[in-house]
């Protein structure tokens, strides 16, 4: 049986060519594998810019077998990382970084 926590977190989330993420800490309290985060009253991020801040959040906490499948499962999801590749960095002006000056 899952139980729910209400809580606070604090929140980084920015949409920009720079990053693009979303991140939500929660305060003073532990996230187990199975657990779910619901962050209440965000808005609506435009292009270009970031948000830092703290807000509500409800944690779902998962049960015995959620969180044993999650366990076991994750094992199989890491492998995913191993598919990563890499791109060489190539400037603005088209040329590889060793001509590229600043």
């Amino acid at each position: 049986m899952s139980r729910t926590v209400a809580l606070t977190c604090d929140i980084d989330i920015e949409q920009s060519w720079e990053s693009f993420h979303a991140h939500a800490i929660p305060d003073g309290i532990d996230i187990m594998p199975g657990d779910v985060i619901l962050v209440h009253n965000t808005e609506a991020l435009a292009a270009g810019n970031r948000y830092t801040g703290t807000c509500s959040a409800t944690l779902t906490r998962a049960g015995f077998w959620r969180r044993r499948w999650t366990q076991f499962y994750s094992i199989f999801e890491l492998s995913e990382l191993y598919e990563v590749g890499f791109q060489p960095y190539i400037c603005k002006a088209g040329f590889e970084p060793s001509v590229c000056k600043g």
